[in-house]
């Protein structure tokens, strides 16, 4: 059954309740979600089809010559809606100049996480998916086939930990976004923002000269859009700490993970740094009411002054309008022992059914090493190719300076540790967006809880949820290390 992530109860402790009226609709909507998608991995009515082992690894096809006659037809489930008809049906030409009797059909799913949830327990879904983040490494293997050892893999390309197991692949990542801020130049040229900030002292700096000296949006939150708060998860380990080994160690194991080390670094300052924002007015007026596709056009044409999103929004919102060269992409603003560093990691990865047959199996291993290796999909879609001897791309030019950080790979024997302690926090780290969500909701509310009182809550659910997965938290200081 699949394991799913947790989703923060609505009441609080202290008996303070929200005013906003989105919280309670957010809530009641992410818990129907979650009952359903329970449901639906605890059974089926659909009998599944027994898996097919093939012999083949990922790194033992080259696209091109290899399997070049082989038939299948193939169905590829997929975030990405906007580009169905248009750029995959062309990747899809071009692969089939190399291998003429493999068709694939994709399948745009808009709500895809719950909705590929559901259908992974019946063991038909089709072929190819974009792994969602609901499914626990040991239980990889029920699901998906494995693309062969993580050691092997691992020399030729990065980014291979979200989905290993062991020394097995059972996902190979679409590309790697950089973690940062994209943002209009000229709107922080006309606000007299003459250098990147570095500092969140500074990023808030920047932004209240762009509410005083012009009349855009400083800092677009997109919350109703939901899963855009995500994105403010991902900067908490590589980029607030400059240790690659935090995710799994100081935040996974370490005492007290979210409160203030009083230097504007780790995870406390990307929180407070939203949290200022918000509070100081420099977000738009009511964040209940944002509009996700309406804002990459807004930005574009100089109404929004900057989001926090990964490197994949950068050519979406360049394409929005005519202005695509005020479109760039900054690095996150903290500074780690006079550095900053940036974290890199997989974006969706794709995913075979290991149901299906040992032709489609096979045939679909050769598309995503194509899409991997020969599409240039990751440059398109403002990443890095997860190819270690790809190039960084223009867009990420300012990174120059930056270290990326790759996380490290959780221990052996540790790989579902962190997964378990996020579950029984019910934070949603890096899964619902909640810290942030909870973040914007108490900021625009009169007598909502302080940043303090969050983070002294937060601290209380994940050390109880360490004790519980038999964690004894310790003191990490990740800027000795």
């Amino acid at each position: 059954m699949l394991r799913l992530k947790q989703l923060k109860k609505a009441t609080k402790k202290g008996g303070k309740n929200m005013k906003s009226k989105v919280a309670s609709k957010v809530i009641a909507a992410s818990m129907a979600a979650a009952m359903v998608v329970s449901m639906a991995g605890c059974g089926s009515s659909k009998k599944k089809v027994e898996a097919t082992k093939i012999d083949v690894t990922f790194d033992q096809i080259e696209v091109g010559k290899d399997y070049t006659d082989i038939k299948a037809d193939l169905k590829f489930l997929t975030h990405k809606t906007d580009v169905v008809d248009t750029k995959f049906k062309e990747y899809v030409e071009e692969f089939q100049k190399l291998y003429p009797n493999v068709n694939i059909e994709y399948e745009g799913i808009t709500d895809y996480a719950n909705d590929v949830t559901t259908r992974l327990s019946t063991g038909d879904w089709g072929d190819i998916c974009m792994i969602p983040t609901t499914v626990d490494k040991d239980e990889l293997s029920n699901y998906f086939t494995d693309f062969g050892s993580y050691k092997t893999l691992s020399e030729q390309y990065n980014y291979l930990d979200n989905f290993k197991y062991g020394d097995q692949t059972f996902g190979i990542p679409s590309m790697a976004n950089v973690q940062g801020i994209v943002y209009n130049k000229a709107v922080f040229e006309k606000a007299g923002v003459t250098e990147i900030p570095k500092t969140p002292d500074e990023f808030i700096a920047a932004l209240q000269k762009i509410k005083d000296n012009t009349d855009s949006i400083p800092l677009y939150t997109n919350f109703a859009a939901d899963w855009t708060m995500c994105a403010w998860d991902a900067y908490i380990d590589g980029n607030a700490t400059g240790d690659p080994a935090y995710s799994h160690e100081g935040r996974t194991k370490g005492l007290n993970p979210f409160s203030d080390n009083g230097d504007e670094t780790g995870p406390y300052a990307v929180y407070n740094t939203l949290y200022t924002a918000v509070k100081d007015g420099l977000t738009e007026e009511d964040p209940t009411t944002t509009d996700w596709e309406g804002s990459k056009g807004r930005m574009n044409n100089g109404e929004i002054g900057c989001m926090v999103l990964g490197s994949w929004a950068i050519p979406q919102i360049q394409s929005a309008g005519e202005n695509s060269d005020d479109i760039a992409y900054m690095p996150f603003p903290i500074t780690v022992n006079g550095k900053q560093y940036a974290a890199a990691g997989p974006d969706y990865c794709y995913g075979i059914n290991v149901n299906s047959s040992e032709d489609n199996q096979i045939a679909a291993m050769c598309y995503i090493k194509w899409l991997v290796e020969k599409s240039g999909y990751a440059e398109s879609e403002g990443g890095i190719s997860v190819d270690k001897d790809a190039q960084l791309p223009e867009a990420l030019s300012s990174f120059a300076d930056v270290e990326l950080i790759i996380n490290d790979p959780a221990p052996e024997g540790e790989e579902t540790l962190a997964n378990e302690i996020n579950n029984n926090s019910e934070l949603g780290v890096n899964v619902s967006g909640y810290i942030p969500k909870e973040i914007v909701e108490n900021a625009i509310t009169p007598d909502g809880l302080t940043m303090d009182e969050m983070v002294q809550e937060w601290n209380e659910k994940w050390t109880a949820a360490q004790e519980e997965a038999g964690v004894t938290p310790q003191k990490y200081d990740y800027e000795s290390k």
